[in-house]
């Protein structure tokens, strides 16, 4: 059976949130929290959350769950610092991962269970990214095969894994999300409240 892992984005400034956004609460829970129980949820293993300069409050939240935390010291150089250290920690250990951004909460295990399929049922196919798409919209989380994991060196800046994408097209296998609202992201406090209002807890 192929061990497939996380990685879980939490390292951004939030500049537009005016303070550490992933640790405000949305449905009772750190903002951040949410896609790390995703995670957990789809039984991805191992899961490693890459955070900045606030790892300790990371660590803090996390307490009574098996994750892995790393700090990126290079955060302010963008995303692709933090793809890139998650990357390398879980190089050898995993057949593939899945990247996650810590402020997407309402990704559900659902939609992660249904790339995790199409992984399996297309990998022999030469299949090895896939990703969801949410209103015709690639977003997140976005799987990556191992045979790609030498690539996340040659990332630069904000990003991300647009470049590997790019370049393996005809690997990449696309996912309709069911609800195009599970890609939002919190960037604003307006955004809390609208899409807070949107979810009802679990």
């Amino acid at each position: 059976m192929r061990r497939i892992g996380a990685v879980i984005l939490a390292a951004g400034m939030s500049r537009r949130m005016g303070v550490p956004k992933l640790f405000l609460e949305v449905h009772g829970k750190p903002l951040f929290r949410h896609s790390v129980e995703c995670a957990i949820q789809s039984q991805l293993d191992p899961i490693l959350i890459v955070g900045g300069e606030h790892v300790h409050l990371l660590h803090e939240h996390t307490r009574d769950l098996s994750v892995e935390i790393i700090k990126n010291s290079e955060y302010a150089k963008g995303m692709a610092t933090s793809l890139q250290r998650g990357v390398e920690a879980l190089t050898g250990r995993v057949d593939a991962l899945l990247v996650f951004l810590a402020d997407q909460p309402f990704v559900p295990p659902m939609l992660v269970r249904k790339l995790l399929q199409t992984y399996a049922d297309w990998r022999s196919h030469g299949i090895q990214i896939v990703r969801p798409q949410y209103s015709g919209i690639p977003g997140h989380p976005v799987l990556f095969d191992a045979e790609l994991f030498s690539e996340f060196s040659d990332l630069k800046g904000d990003e991300g894994g647009r470049l590997i994408i790019s370049r393996h097209a005809a690997k990449l296998k696309l996912i309709p999300a069911e609800q195009s609202l599970w890609g939002a992201d919190i960037d604003t406090p307006d955004d809390l409240k609208k899409w807070e209002t949107s979810f009802p807890p679990t």
